[in-house]
């Protein structure tokens, strides 16, 4: 089991400026001329590129399609789609984690097939060449984004960005809208590939646990993104019967612990890698990000992208929390609680 281990690191302006049909440069490289250099981006480094995009329905070259991510907790009460629907980006698409997902799976926000991403990428209007700028609400500021993000880099999507974020956009005066938006003409996606090595299962989390701290047993770090309460175990999970705790030998990285107070804007590189360095994380070592159902665990691994860790030693898990309580055995000690 332990070779299994090895194998691991194996102002306001008009919203007639900001059309819909806006397309910019044919390559990555000419797309970098925009400001879109890097996976976080600002609100002005957004609107710059908006700005500059080619106003041609005949165009077919790439263009930036804003995607929302909004989404809330089960016991939170408010909706994504209505967090849409109320205000956005001009000609914004809307990405729902609670739909594009495994719908076989009794965890929820398993990543989908190849063939149905394929399909919502393509009701979306997005294609493959497409720059995609993902967000979140303006309620919660980086929240379920990096998610979407994350996602889009798993299926191998070549252009992806997280806004930083949605709340800035709003409070500096970029256009927004609301109401329904304008239907989108379904484009041609290809069915993509998954990259397996962005993603680790349960079965290999719990071994993972089982063997850390035994002798020739890989060190293996598992950041856990939900909140200190929730590791702990003395606070409620927001599913109703599941227990809190931890995964033994995880690493509690909340997310508001990468968050600006204020403004809930991811916090600069700098001062991220603080907070890793505070919480002994090593760079050198293979990383597990983890959380409540595999949402805001990417928000763990879009920290570590800007604070300048190594991608090749990253993985997610996706059922995260929400499978490792359902699945592990009471006799196996794999729920952990500390005060």
């Amino acid at each position: 089991m332990l070779s299994q281990l090895h194998n691991f690191r194996s102002t306001l302006r008009p919203l007639s400026a900001l059309s819909c049909s806006r397309t910019f440069a044919t390559s990555r490289a000419a797309m970098s001329q925009y400001g879109l250099k890097t996976y976080l981006i600002s609100p002005a480094e957004l609107d710059s590129a908006l700005k500059e995009n080619v106003n041609s329905k005949l165009s077919t070259a790439p263009k930036i399609v804003p995607l929302c991510a909004s989404w809330f907790l089960p016991n939170d009460g408010r909706s994504g789609r209505e967090t849409f629907l109320a205000e956005r980006i001009p000609c914004a698409q809307f990405f729902d984690l609670d739909a594009v997902k495994d719908a076989h799976s009794l965890f929820p926000h398993m990543l989908p097939s190849v063939e149905d991403f394929a399909v919502a990428m393509r009701k979306l209007g997005i294609r493959r060449h497409d720059s995609v700028v993902v967000y979140d609400s303006k309620e919660l500021g980086i929240f379920s984004a990096p998610r979407v993000g994350w996602t889009l880099l798993a299926f191998g999507h070549p252009n992806v960005h997280v806004l930083n974020n949605f709340r800035k956009w709003v409070e500096e005066g970029y256009p927004t809208e609301s109401g329904e938006p304008k239907a989108v003409d379904e484009v041609d996606y290809p069915v993509p590939e998954l990259d397996k090595a962005k993603v680790v299962v349960f079965e290999e989390v719990r071994e993972i646990a089982k063997e850390q701290g035994l002798e020739g047993a890989e060190e293996v770090q598992i950041l856990d993104a939900r909140s200190l309460g929730r590791w702990k175990g003395v606070d409620p999970e927001p599913r109703e019967g599941l227990s809190s705790g931890h995964i033994p030998h995880s690493i509690s990285v909340p997310v508001s612990d990468l968050l600006d107070a204020d403004s809930k804007t991811l916090l600069s590189a700098e001062k991220l890698r603080e907070v890793f360095k505070s919480k002994n994380v090593d760079s050198s070592k293979p990383i597990i990000a983890s959380c409540g159902t595999g949402v805001t665990a990417a928000v763990i691994d879009a920290a570590l992208t800007e604070a300048g860790f190594p991608t090749e030693q990253r993985r997610l898990y996706d059922g995260s929390w929400t499978e490792w309580a359902q699945r592990v055995k009471s006799n196996e000690r794999l729920i952990r609680k500390s005060e």
